[in-house]
């Protein structure tokens, strides 16, 4: 935790992570609406691009070059999005792969 100037502003810290975090999990908790959805949903419970590629495969679908869906693939949706994917559970699945890349350059 990060120091703060008083208690009220730790307070009004706290109140608008717990705010994110609701939004958060209210976003998490609807099913995915069509199949790019369903990837970013597989990505954020997995936490992993070849996971995600392997249960795309697995459901024979191919990328949009019509080869098989590659890794690449799965973080090239989650970077550039989809109209068709939430913002909410972009931001999301984004800040996991931020966070896991940030992690790998340490």
């Amino acid at each position: 935790m990060t120091p703060h100037s008083n208690l009220s502003e730790l307070i009004n810290t706290l109140e608008m992570e717990i705010a994110s975090l609701t939004e958060q999990v209210a976003t998490l908790k609807k099913e995915p609406e069509n199949f790019n959805e369903q990837v970013i949903f597989k990505y954020i419970e997995t936490g992993s691009t070849g996971k995600t590629k392997d249960f795309v495969r697995s459901l024979g679908v191919k990328s949009e070059r019509g080869s098989l869906f590659s890794s690449g693939d799965v973080t090239k949706l989650i970077k550039e999005g989809a109209d068709d994917i939430s913002p909410e559970l972009l931001s999301i699945a984004r800040t996991l792969i931020n966070t896991k890349n940030t992690g790998k350059r340490r």
